[in-house]
């Protein structure tokens, strides 16, 4: 039986690293985050976690430029991925971001999932592609959250649900429709986080 989503509400900072070695043991179950820069990731995190100031979040895009490990509890752990796509970044961090970045979610033994904010109004790009990509080359698993949902009616949100999910080639993604705004799809969105935590999916 799956817990009740308020757990996530237990998750506290960890750790933030910028390399490898600094990262905490490959042990227990991790849920990661990832997206493209001022896409609301950090956002949804702290609606999920139902936490206003457990992540970073900044109107400056590409804030977060490390791996951010939060814990739910000794097994556990919620992860914030570095934002992807913003241009006034330097080349060569976002270089070092890309290279660490696909060698944990092709490497980490704990990952179980991750969690995909895509505005809804913009839908994919080239690097929400290649990241699918790179989940699929795994097998894991990735749930889309359709953020900024309330920008869009119902109907013409529903319609770019629909759009989206015949988009998709990798079998094991899910997608949803998310605003923190609105609160839309929060605890739906912690429901699968937990899903994959406690090893249903």
């Amino acid at each position: 039986m799956v817990s009740d989503s308020k757990d996530l509400r237990l998750a506290r900072f960890s750790c933030s690293a910028h390399l490898q070695r600094q990262w905490p043991e490959d042990l227990g179950a991790e849920v990661a985050f990832a997206g493209r820069s001022n896409v609301g990731k950090s956002s949804a995190l702290n609606a999920i976690t139902g936490q206003s100031r457990l992540a970073r979040t900044s109107k400056t895009p590409g804030r977060t430029q490390q791996i951010v490990f939060f814990t739910v509890d000794p097994n556990r752990r919620l992860v914030d991925l570095p934002g992807y796509g913003y241009a006034k970044v330097p080349h060569q961090l976002q270089k070092h971001w890309g290279k660490m970045v696909r060698h944990y979610l092709e490497n980490r033994i704990a990952l179980r999932g991750l969690i995909l904010p895509i505005d809804i109004r913009r839908g994919f790009n080239r690097l929400d592609k290649q990241l699918l990509d790179w989940c699929g080359h795994r097998e894991l698993p990735v749930h889309i959250l359709l953020t900024k949902s309330d920008k869009l009616s119902k109907a013409a949100s529903n319609i770019a649900l629909v759009d989206l999910e015949r988009e998709i080639r990798w079998d094991q993604t899910t997608v949803q429709l998310f605003s923190v705004l609105h609160k839309i799809g929060i605890e739906a969105a912690g429901i699968k986080i937990l899903e994959w935590l406690e090893g249903s999916h």
